[in-house]
């Protein structure tokens, strides 16, 4: 077949690669399989929500509105294609999304089509998961998000505080953390009661202002350590924070 003449010249010659990867109807048939376990709308729901956390069928139940044998017809269905996977802890079976590559990209996938292609609620982000009435707020409007949820913004926090001189991009901490970039933006707003952004920024002027106290480092040294790697742009967030430069900052404060 590689040699073999198409039956229509256009000019343009089909290489051997594609001929052949398009002659191997196995792969494509691994490919439908995969994707008709998502063709239901309930399924998919069931599988996307199971990438961000781990749940027993009754909480599935619950925030998915469906029946108990409903929600355990496509767990067996998601299990058998090697989308989830299950534990048994007594009584109670928890099921989450098995660690495969391809399990990944599907999510991905699901999360990119989601914030193209599905309708956005007032304030412009997708609502990930009904709020549950369980939960109790406990700082500023966490309450009305599930505690996974919750839990993964807290270690969202965890690692960008310890890391104050590395930037990550929302897209970066949404695969690492298997959730939502609506979902974290909005989640984390709501537990620290400021943007991802903002909150982080305050931190970063935090540890600036203390090693402008507390060390002889270079304001450049500094700048890096916070992660501003142009030092004039650290400066003026800085004054726009403080109303002083870095310099006036240390000046001020040796001069007290």
């Amino acid at each position: 077949m590689e040699n073999e003449a198409m039956p229509h010249d256009h000019g343009e010659e089909i290489s051997s690669h594609l001929r052949e990867a398009a002659a191997r109807t196995e792969s494509f048939r691994t490919v439908s399989d995969m994707f008709k376990l998502l063709a239901d709308p309930s399924r998919a729901r069931i599988f996307w929500l199971l990438c961000h956390c781990e749940e027993c069928v009754v909480n599935i139940s619950y925030l998915t509105d469906m029946t108990s044998p409903a929600v355990s017809h496509h767990l067996r269905q998601l299990k058998d294609g090697g989308l989830i996977v299950s534990r048994r802890e007594g009584k109670e079976v928890y099921y989450k999304a098995a660690s495969a590559e391809q399990v990944r990209l599907l999510h991905l996938m699901m999360e990119k089509t989601m914030e193209i292609s599905c309708p956005e609620d007032g304030d412009g982000d997708i609502r990930s998961v009904p709020e549950l009435p369980e939960l109790d707020a406990h700082t500023g409007g966490e309450g009305r998000y599930p505690a996974e949820q919750v839990e993964t913004v807290r270690r969202v926090h965890e690692l960008l505080t310890e890391n104050l001189d590395r930037r990550y991009t929302i897209e970066e901490l949404s695969r690492r953390f298997l959730i939502n970039p609506s979902s974290l933006k909005e989640t984390f707003k709501a537990v620290y009661g400021k943007s991802l952004a903002a909150h982080i920024k305050e931190h970063r002027m935090e540890l600036a202002s203390e090693l402008l106290r507390g060390t002889d480092l270079s304001i450049a040294e500094i700048a890096e350590r916070v992660g501003y790697e142009n030092q004039s742009k650290f400066s003026a967030e800085f004054k726009k924070q403080t109303g002083k430069l870095p310099s006036e900052y240390r000046r001020f404060l040796e001069a007290h």
